[in-house]
């Protein structure tokens, strides 16, 4: 049987793998290019190339190639191709077009051009046109552009070969099947398969790494699914060696199902990705041979009964949030696979390569791989045994473990003492772990991990390797499950950034703190929602409000005003600009069935508010506006907790604190009822209060006494005064 020329195409950086896939399937002459292997072929060889290979994308015959220098050069040499001898005017065709061109910048215009010349050669030879089909073509040409050079080829496959056939139409996947397969082959699995050993995919999201892994296990042709081939409406095609082809491969699909099999699982914890995956599994042929589960990624074990596989592309993120969530990940991924998947193999392939460092595993081979266009890495690792159980414990941090359980210890006394169920346990305690570490009850336990950049000083390397023993020894000593641990990189804020959304999970719980509800957010925001240093401020409010018109400015999710309220405050007004807080602070006193009213602007002079109103204002415009009033409103209870610095787009001008302070100060003095209390705090390091404020108001420092146990180690930035109108 005589040859045809073949050129098959595959993702970037597979070239190697695919070249010695056709060579086992048959295919000669090969030659290796960027993005796919040039060959030769029988007929029956590329149908088996079409139908067995696992890498490829798209198995083309080329026809001609010839020179564009233009347009009309490109329509000149697609119209004298005899399409007439490759398929009938009954067959619908389409046009694909990749590559580049400087004499033909548009891809679709030049699709045209050899859609044109095609009708017009069937026309010239007195046959009918031919139809046009762009979504299920009969027959699918493929024009590749390279400089001014263009290769026209008949797709065999008709549709890209990552189309198994098993996924369901519409559902996007971050891996096309053949990429998963070829990470499959880079990891060793046929091997490994061979043996019998396990696979395992800890984030298995819809289950293509499973599907393939499986189909290589059982000896299954990754095209035996599909139901269309670009081939069948070729002239040239032989149906009859084609059956035997696809006869031959259901034999031996039967023959790997029946065989025994190696343990396959996944988990995941997205269901409705696990639904997808479990719909995929059956459509695929393999109900019943992979387990699938909901779970996090880092409470996964082992399956099987030997050493395997562990392969996973773990997400990546786009918001500050995804980051701190993918350090903690990786972190921690690292640290649980050498704890629990001693002896195995690992294989992370990540468009993050600078996270994969932070796993703390040597990579012994690494391998670069296109995602589309995206560049990734595929991380393999040799995971090694521990000697002793003892030695799968976390390696590193036994000093940062030994405080924080020590704190921990101590401050769960103090906190049942005092009622506390909110506390911080850690505060970079030791300078070479600089976490802030707060416990929240919801009432399961969360940890709410806070990393202070590091200086610049120190090696990155270094600084990854605490973190990531920080990390392991908090879940080690809490005993909590990663998915409580929420991790955040605390950065020096500018303007309002400290308030900018991070992630968009919506998951909010709630806490009690001396007797009042509040919801807190773990995940979406660089703070929970509720300041844990000013618990005992809220306490002296709550303590101090019953009975009195009490004043929240810069409000933030409103605690204070809902302590003042739990107090038996009469009245109480809070202002922001914020809406996302307003809103929240809303929330947090309904919690507390207190009913409250929004206002989107400063009500009109005299108009009578709520008794709990919330105004959407600028505190300092509010304050000015108030302070110029000839019948100002009164409070007898006042808490001012500006931002040390606020630059926001919806205010005019900035805030500083340690500049505005004094302004501020005697705008509230003006709104404090005789014999009234204002409290005003800062946690601004190295912040002085302008002695002239002393001439307005009786003024006492009353830091020590808002703080609690858990916040006086190492001094704190916190700052506190009361203040009283002089008599």
């Amino acid at each position: 049987m005589s040859s045809i020329p073949l050129f098959v195409t595959c993702p970037r950086g597979v070239e190697s793998l695919l070249g010695v896939e056709l060579a086992g399937l048959g295919v000669t002459e090969l030659r290796e290019r960027t993005g796919g292997v040039a060959g030769r072929a029988t007929l029956e060889t590329a149908y088996r190339a079409c139908l067995w290979s696992r890498v490829a994308s798209r198995v083309l015959m080329p026809l001609r190639s010839f020179p564009i220098p233009d347009a009309d050069a490109l329509y000149a040499g697609a119209r004298t191709q005899p399409w007439s001898e490759l398929f009938d005017a009954g067959s619908s065709f389409a046009i694909e077009v990749a590559g580049r061109s400087p004499t033909l910048t548009h891809t679709h215009y030049a699709g045209l051009k050899v859609k044109d010349a095609i009708a017009d050669h069937f026309r010239d030879t007195g046959r009918p046109r031919p139809n046009v089909d762009t979504e299920r073509p009969d027959i699918r040409i493929h024009l590749h552009l390279d400089r001014e050079n263009a290769t026209l080829s008949l797709d065999l496959a008709g549709d890209s070969l990552h189309r198994r056939g098993y996924r369901r139409e519409g559902v996007e996947a971050p891996l096309k099947e053949n990429l998963a397969a070829a990470i499959l082959v880079r990891a060793g699995w046929p091997a490994l398969a061979a043996q019998g050993a396990p696979l395992f995919d800890p984030m298995c999201g819809s289950g293509t790494l499973l599907i393939e892994g499986a189909w290589i296990a059982a000896d299954m042709a990754p095209g035996l699914l599909r139901t269309r081939w670009g081939f069948e409406r070729w002239l040239d095609h032989r149906p009859a060696v084609w059956k035997r082809l696809r006869e031959e491969a259901q034999a031996r699909r039967d023959a790997g199902l029946a065989a025994p099999a190696p343990a396959i699982a996944g988990r995941d914890l997205d269901a409705r990705a696990l639904s997808a995956a479990r719909q995929n599994v059956r459509q695929a042929g393999l109900e019943g041979r992979i387990a699938l589960e909901t779970g996090d990624a880092l409470e996964s074990h082992p399956v099987g009964d030997k050493p395997g596989l562990v392969v996973t592309n773990p997400p990546y993120g786009e918001r500050l949030g995804d980051e701190a969530e993918l350090i903690k990940l990786y972190s921690l991924l690292g640290v649980h696979l050498k704890q629990h998947f001693g002896g195995w193999r690992a294989a992370v392939f990540t468009s993050r390569p600078d996270l994969g460092q932070r796993m703390g595993l040597s990579a012994d081979a690494m391998h670069t791989l296109y995602n589309g266009a995206i560049a990734c890495k595929l991380l393999c690792f040799g995971i090694r045994a521990a000697a002793t159980p003892a030695a799968a414990a976390p390696a590193g941090g036994e000093d940062f473990a030994n405080r924080l359980q020590k704190n921990a210890k101590h401050l769960a006394k103090w906190a049942r003492r005092s009622e506390v169920t909110n506390y911080r346990v850690y505060d970079a305690d030791l300078p070479d772990y600089a976490l802030a570490i707060d416990l929240y009850a919801t009432p399961e336990l969360h940890a709410h991990v806070q990393e202070y950049a590091p200086p610049r000083t120190i090696d990155p390397a270094r600084a990854e390797q605490r973190l990531r023993a920080g990390l392991a020894q908090i879940q080690n000593v809490l005993e909590l499950p990663a998915a409580r641990i929420h991790y955040k990189l605390r950065r020096s804020q500018k303007g309002d950034a400290q308030y900018t959304r991070q992630a968009e999970t919506g998951r909010f719980h709630t806490v009690v703190e001396h007797g009042c509800r509040l919801q807190v957010n773990f995940d979406d925001y660089l703070d929970t929602g509720l300041f844990l240093d000013h618990r005992p401020m809220r306490l002296r409010i709550q303590r101090e409000a019953a009975g009195k018109r009490f004043l929240n400015l810069f409000c933030y999710t409103g605690a204070a005003t809902v302590h003042a309220a739990v107090g038996g405050a009469k009245q109480t007004l809070s202002i922001d600009l914020s809406n996302t807080y307003l809103e929240w602070a809303q929330r947090n006193l309904l919690l507390n069935d207190i009913h409250s009213r929004l206002y989107e602007r400063p009500p009109a002079a005299g108009e009578r508010l709520a008794p709990h109103a919330f105004i959407r204002s600028d505190c300092r415009q509010w304050l000015a506006d108030e302070a110029r009033l000839t019948h100002k409103p009164a409070f007898d209870l006042i808490f001012l907790d500006p931002p040390t610095f606020s630059n926001s787009k919806k205010m005019e001008g900035t805030l500083d604190i340690q500049r505005d302070h004094a302004e501020l100060i005697h705008q509230c003095l003006s709104l404090l009822a005789p014999g009234g209390v204002l409290y005003f705090s800062t946690n601004r390091r190295g912040f002085k209060l302008d002695p002239a404020l002393a001439e307005a108001a009786q003024i006492d420092d009353i830091t020590a006494q808002t703080l609690d146990e858990d916040f006086k180690r190492p001094p704190p930035a916190h700052r506190c005064w009361k203040l009283n109108h002089r008599i």
